[in-house]
């Protein structure tokens, strides 16, 4: 017995019925290909929704709209409009061709509005060495750009001011209080990095006050923080939660293995500075006439030759003496060492600079204590007004 024999007594399969099951089944298919459009159309038959799939299996799609709203975005909402763009052109050495090239780009801070005018603070070096200062303001989906003129600017402090129309201007940022700020608290930066147009970085008050060299001769003091200060931020502004300017954005430490390093101008050490470069042009400033050594930087054997005491911990040598400077009229003399001013102590000439320029008027006195070989003495000079040159 095969395996497709019929078991006895089945009768077999008539080989006619499956012939005519075959061509029913075939002419039904057909029946329904031809008819499914005209009950589709005629809505006795529904389709399912288009793009069915495992995403849709909890129902229909959803749009919604999210408000994000923080002290952080609030703040930048409030000053971003007055944070601009500056462009530094200078003319081409070309005689044939003499057009204006681009030397760089930086950031500026709207800070005052009045009588058809606008006044912007920014950094010396993004304007160093221009013929021509363009602005950048921020206006909605367009940015127009205006030109500028250079009320004034100082090296030494790393500031310039500039005056602008006032047509475009939208918003005026307020400077907060600098002496307040504590390590650890937000600070958020605004600017114009590689002249990409605005960005906003956040980060905390790494140090509210550091001293750092801006030249051999002299030291500053600075914020630093860790919110990125990238190249074309500089000028731009270091804001608070309140959206109050505390810094201006001055300049960042690059280094292999360094990290969140950035570092801006108080806006308290601002102001005076600013004040006087729309004043003057340029900031005038106390002068003693005195050329002078960090003594830490001298060998042992010449502290013992100038008379100090071995437990100094440092001071400013006078090399020279300007003839005629307040300093000759009160009788300083090379090979004195300063220690104190008005009974501050003095380290080194970066230290006795700094006081001058943050405590002192030309024309006030200043109490000056020195060693005469190894006399400790004290004079009064009545400072002077330092030369354009030596600022």
């Amino acid at each position: 017995m095969g395996f497709y024999d019929q078991p006895d007594g089945q009768p077999k399969r008539n080989r006619s019925s499956i012939l005519v099951a075959f061509v029913s089944a075939v002419i039904g298919g057909l029946l329904v290909l031809l008819l499914t459009p005209l009950l589709i159309n005629s809505g006795v038959i529904s389709l399912p929704s288009q793009g069915m799939g495992p995403a849709n299996i909890a129902g229909p799609a959803k749009t919604t709209s999210v408000k994000v709203t923080s002290d952080i975005t609030e703040a930048v909402d409030r000053v971003r409009p007055a944070v601009v763009g500056i462009i530094n052109l200078k003319s081409s050495d070309d005689p044939f061709n003499p057009e204006e090239i681009q030397q760089g780009t930086g950031s500026g801070i709207i800070f005052e509005k009045a009588n058809g005018k606008a006044r912007v603070v920014t950094n010396y070096h993004v304007i160093e060495g221009a013929t021509q200062v363009r602005v950048v303001i921020p206006n909605g989906d367009t940015n127009k750009t205006v030109n500028a003129k250079i009320l004034g600017s100082d090296e030494t402090t790393d500031l310039a001011v500039l005056e602008i129309s006032d047509q475009y201007v939208t918003a005026v940022a307020e400077f907060g209080n600098s002496d307040t700020l504590r390590a650890g608290e937000p600070a958020i930066a605004i600017g114009n990095p590689l002249g990409l147009g605005q960005s906003v970085t956040v980060g905390v008050i790494s140090s509210p006050k550091r001293s750092i060299d801006v030249d051999q001769y002299m030291a500053t003091d600075v914020i630093q923080t860790d919110a990125a200060i990238n190249p074309g931020n500089s000028g731009g502004a270091l804001i608070n939660v309140a959206g109050q300017v505390i810094g201006i954005n001055s300049l960042k430490i690059a280094e292999s293995g360094v990290e969140g390093l950035g570092f801006a101008i108080p806006t308290n050490d601002a102001r005076p500075v600013i004040s006087s470069l729309i004043r003057y042009g340029e900031v005038p400033r106390p002068f003693l006439g005195v050329e002078l050594i960090d003594l830490a930087q001298l060998p042992q054997s010449v502290w013992e030759n100038l008379g100090v005491p071995d437990n100094l911990e440092g001071g400013a040598v006078v090399r020279d003496v300007q003839l005629g400077s307040p300093a000759d009229l009160a009788g300083i003399k090379s090979r004195d060492v300063i220690v104190a001013l008005d009974n501050q102590t003095i380290a080194s000439g970066s230290d006795l600079r700094k006081y001058l320029y943050k405590n002192k008027q030309i024309g006030q006195q200043v109490k000056v204590t020195y060693y005469r070989n190894g006399q400790k003495q004290t004079t009064t000079v009545k400072l002077g007004r330092a030369p354009r040159s030596i600022r």
